[in-house]
């Protein structure tokens, strides 16, 4: 099963997307976007800058917990990653991104 991208609304009244995993897990999440197709434009965005390293940061979080950002080509972060356990763990999420994003589906749940 491949990974697939969900586009929801947020009781904000702004748009997300998260992109899961074939195994259901979330791997990568966005920041709100005030309207329905500048969050299909973040979608189209991660398919296209996903596949390259140098797009991501590993960093690690206050708590000391791993997690990474994706970024565009303008150096805007357009995605998230969740915690991560370790170092390695985290870069296990990097390269399910790297493959689950550029061929997932999207299903809008709005």
């Amino acid at each position: 099963m491949s990974g697939k991208f969900e586009i929801f609304s947020g009781k904000n009244g702004q748009y997300y997307f998260r992109l899961k995993a074939g195994n259901g897990e979330v791997i990568l999440s966005s920041e709100g976007y005030t309207t329905k197709a500048s969050c299909e434009n973040g979608v189209a965005s991660v398919k296209k800058h996903a596949p390259a390293d140098a797009n991501y940061q590993r960093l690690v979080a206050k708590n000391g917990s791993p997690y990474f950002t994706l970024s565009a080509a303008n150096h805007q972060v357009i995605g998230n990653s969740e915690m991560y356990s370790s170092p390695q763990a985290r870069d296990k999420g990097i390269e399910s991104v790297k493959v689950n994003a550029p061929s997932a589906v999207i299903v809008a749940l709005t």
